[in-house]
């Protein structure tokens, strides 16, 4: 039966496409398959979901063999959900890859480029459905290695700078992260994250196990860009393709938030080591100056896909800031972040890809008049904008309240709301800065003259804008799963 295949097929379609992309070369049939596989993953992963919500978790046995001897792939109702989110911003991405790709990215390259985005897509979903903690190294450099060619591709010389930091501070993570695999795989024998979950409690207070949580901890940070290990992130999103800035901004660092949470709160959370280690004012303390840091760095930036990637620094924090509370609604309001940043950011930097599209630069005194020249463009920033700042009925506002909430829910924590606050309110001046260049500023050659960027363009970033005011004005759904997600993790040291 093939609901039963669906768990490895969502890996393997993409897995197999990339070669495929390869031997075929020709940009639109790469196009069109990459496209066609991206919608087909999706309906896969929403198959998933209901399955999940359905029947409850989902196991399926690589090769017949039962865990711990065999690998296994797990799908709980929080792996489900990050499955449906970097699918659909899959999905969402190929159509308006198309034109933006050959805008920026050599034609001949260009198959090459689809093929990656298919390795990268592929190791960002085995990372959610595996329930191995080897295999998530192996799925975490997969789509690594891909991102490095990605980053790359662009014209401007500066993304192979910005790949080979990135491929420093991503290898120095895995590099971490392995040996924190090894260090657990050599107190307990098993490398299975169930298996794990059992075991780990029986040696919790050896040193090895400590370091184990050490290594693990710093390696993952780097990859989801954690304040002070983010310094990868900036030229990584500004000097990329547009819309490999897309993917990446709204799919990587949230797979990697996922990984991290999948070790913290399944592999040790029959310990609950966020108190018992407490490293989780280490967290919260991070976090808040990702919130801070990030934000006031943005506020200079004149490129604005730099500003947008400070902006994902500082959004980043509040993500961990709410996994730092260690409680249901601080959980779950981490995880419901995680989906609304990848809409709302989606769509920002789709904004930015129209912007480079039409007019070559993504430097704000270059878009003077574009309010005129590109209205449809720049009221599509206007409203995401209106979302990242955390404005009523758009999905920044649910989740940024949800985390205010769980933050006072902690005694003594009052003060950390405020910092959110004004972690927002720093937010206003950097989008507001665009706004005005755009809406009140003339260009210097005068040409207000309608240039709008193609349909094939606009429609995927009014998709992303549309569900961040969907999602916004019906923020319930988000946060019940994310609630239930939640719930289902502190069920492992309740």
């Amino acid at each position: 039966m093939i609901e039963a295949q669906l768990p490895v097929l969502q890996i393997l379609i993409p897995l197999l496409a990339a070669p495929i992309c390869i031997f075929l070369r020709h940009p639109v049939a790469t196009w069109a398959l990459a496209t066609g596989v991206s919608w087909v993953c999706l309906a896969i992963a929403i198959t998933l979901l209901q399955q999940v919500l359905a029947s409850g978790e989902i196991i399926y046995e690589i090769g017949g063999w039962a865990a711990p001897w065999g690998i296994e792939y797990r799908i709980d109702l929080l792996g489900a959900w990050v499955l449906v989110i970097v699918t659909a911003i899959g999905a969402v991405v190929m159509p308006y890859a198309k034109l933006s790709a050959e805008k920026e990215i050599d034609r001949d390259r260009l198959y090459i480029f689809y093929a990656m985005m298919l390795l990268c897509e592929t190791g960002l979903l085995g990372i959610t459905v595996t329930g191995d903690a080897f295999n998530l190294f192996v799925f975490l450099e997969i789509s690594s290695l891909s991102t490095y060619v990605l980053i790359s591709m662009g014209s401007d010389r500066r993304g192979l700078t910005a790949a080979y930091r990135y491929l420093i501070m991503g290898t120095i993570g895995a590099t971490f992260y392995i040996i924190g695999v090894g260090l657990m795989y050599m107190m307990t024998g098993s490398l299975n994250i169930a298996d794990l979950a059992r075991l780990v409690p029986e040696v919790s207070q050896t040193r090895t196990i400590e370091a184990a949580l050490a290594f693990l901890t710093v390696g993952l940070a780097i990859k989801l860009a954690l304040f002070p290990l983010h310094f990868w992130l900036p030229n990584a999103y500004a000097f990329a393709p547009s819309v490999v800035t897309v993917f990446l901004a709204a799919t990587a660092t949230k797979v990697a938030v996922y990984a991290f949470v999948r070790i913290i709160f399944t592999v040790f959370g029959a310990i609950n080591i966020l108190h018992d280690v407490a490293i989780h004012d280490v967290l919260a303390t991070l976090a808040i100056c990702a919130m801070l840091a990030g934000s006031a760095v943005a506020i200079y930036q004149d490129n604005i896909k730099r500003m947008l990637a400070y902006s994902s620094l500082a959004q980043i924090g509040y993500m961990i800031l709410g996994l730092s509370l260690n409680s249901d609604a601080g959980v779950s309001a981490g995880l419901v972040h995680l989906f609304n940043h990848a809409m709302m950011k989606g769509a920002l930097f789709m904004v930015m890809g129209c912007v480079v599209y039409k007019i070559g630069s993504a430097k704000l005194q270059d878009m003077a008049g574009l309010g005129k020249r590109m209205p449809l463009t720049m009221a599509a920033f206007v409203l995401a904008g209106l979302s990242l700042i955390g404005v009523p009925l758009t999905v920044g506002f649910v989740s940024k309240w949800a985390l205010i909430q769980a933050v006072l829910e902690k005694d003594g924590w009052w003060p950390i709301a405020g910092l959110i606050v004004i972690s927002s309110l720093m937010a206003v001046i950097y989008v507001w800065r665009v706004v005005e260049v755009a809406y009140f500023q003339t260009p210097a050659n005068g040409n207000l003259e309608k240039d709008e960027a193609p349909m094939s363009m606009v429609l995927p970033m009014y998709v992303l804008v549309g569900a961040s005011i969907y999602f916004g004005i019906d923020g319930t759904t988000a946060l019940e799963i994310a609630g239930d997600a939640a719930r289902a993790l502190a069920g492992g040291h309740e």
